[in-house]
C-alpha cells in the first residue's frame, strides 16, 4: 500500500450509529466509549461487558469491546501519534509491533461474537440499523488489526472497502445516521492522496477516491455525530495537519483535551503545536 494511504483503516475505527444514543441521560456504551477516549480501557471494558450482560442479543455490546481492547494496544504501541499518520516516512518503515496475545485473543473472540449476532439480526430483518452498523464497525477494526498491527495493509484497504460499501446500505436505510458517514469519508479522503495512476486503478476496483467528499463527510459526522463526534474532530486535525493548517488543527486538539483531559495524546499533539 502506498505510505498516502497509510490512515486508512485506522481513521474508520470509532464510528458508531448516532441512533444508539437517543437517550437524555448517557446508557452504558456512551460512558464505555467516553471511557475509552479518556483511555481508561478497564472502566471502559467494564461498562461494555455489563451491557453485553443487560443486552445479551445486541452485537453492540461485543463490537464495542472489541475497539476498547485494540485502541488500547494502539495507546501501547504508540500507533496513535500524529507523527506516524503525517509522516510517510516514519509509516514505511513502521516495524510490525508485538501485538499482547492475550489482547489479540480477546479481541478476536469479541469480533466473533459481535458477527454471529448482527449476521442473526440481519437473517431477521436486513435493514436492522443497529446491526448494520455493528458490521460497519466490525469491518473497520479487523481492518485496523491486519494494517497497524499485523501490517498487512492491503487485507486492511479490502476491509475499509467492505466496510464503506456496509456504510453507504446503512445510510440508504437511515441518512441521518449521521456517524456512518466516517466509512465514507475516510475512503474518499485518503484514497484521494495517492497518485492519479493508482487512483484510476482503485476507482475502477470500486472505491471511492474523492478529497473534497472524504473532507464532507468526516465535516458531517464531526458537526452531527453522537459517540464518534469527538473521534470525527481528530480526524479533522489530523487532516489539516496534512495540509499545513496547524491553526485549524490547533483548534480541534484544544477543545479535544478540554472534553478529555485524561487522554495525554491530544494535550501533547497540542503542545507541539504551541
Amino acid at each position: 500500500m502506498h505510505s498516502s494511504c497509510k490512515i486508512t483503516v485506522f481513521l474508520v475505527l470509532f464510528a458508531v450509529c448516532s441512533a444508539f444514543g437517543a437517550e437524555t441521560s448517557p446508557n452504558g456504551l456512551e460512558l464505555g466509549y467516553r471511557d475509552m477516549y479518556n483511555l481508561q480501557f478497564d472502566q471502559a471494558h467494564r461498562r461494555f461487558e455489563d451491557w453485553q450482560r443487560m443486552h445479551p442479543a445486541d452485537p453492540m455490546g461485543p463490537v464495542s469491546n472489541a475497539a476498547a481492547y485494540l485502541f488500547s494496544e494502539f495507546d501501547r504501541l504508540h500507533i496513535l501519534e500524529s507523527e506516524f499518520f503525517t509522516n510517510n516516512d516514519n509509516f514505511e518503515n513502521r516495524s510490525r509491533p508485538a501485538a499482547n496475545p492475550a489482547v489479540k485473543q480477546a479481541f478476536i473472540a469479541q469480533i466473533e461474537k459481535a458477527k454471529q449476532l448482527s449476521d442473526k439480526a440481519l437473517a431477521q430483518n436486513p435493514n436492522d440499523q443497529n446491526a448494520l452498523f455493528a458490521s460497519v464497525l466490525t469491518l473497520g477494526l479487523q481492518g485496523d488489526y491486519s494494517a497497524l498491527i499485523e501490517k498487512k495493509d492491503f487485507a486492511g484497504l479490502g476491509y475499509l472497502k467492505d466496510g464503506r460499501v456496509m456504510a453507504d446500505r446503512l445510510l440508504r436505510v437511515d441518512p441521518s445516521c449521521y456517524d456512518a458517514y466516517i466509512a465514507v469519508g475516510v475512503e474518499n479522503y485518503l484514497l484521494s492522496l495517492k497518485p492519479a495512476p493508482v487512483r484510476w486503478l482503485l476507482r475502477f476496483g470500486g472505491a471511492q477516491t474523492d478529497k473534497d467528499t472524504g473532507l464532507k463527510n468526516l465535516q458531517i459526522a464531526a458537526e452531527k455525530g453522537h459517540y464518534l463526534r469527538p473521534y470525527a474532530r481528530l480526524l479533522l486535525a489530523v487532516a489539516a495537519l496534512r495540509d499545513q493548517d496547524r491553526g485549524k488543527a490547533r483548534t480541534l486538539l484544544a477543545g479535544l483535551a478540554q472534553e478529555f483531559p485524561l487522554n495525554h495524546l491530544y494535550m501533547r499533539e497540542l503542545n507541539q503545536l504551541q
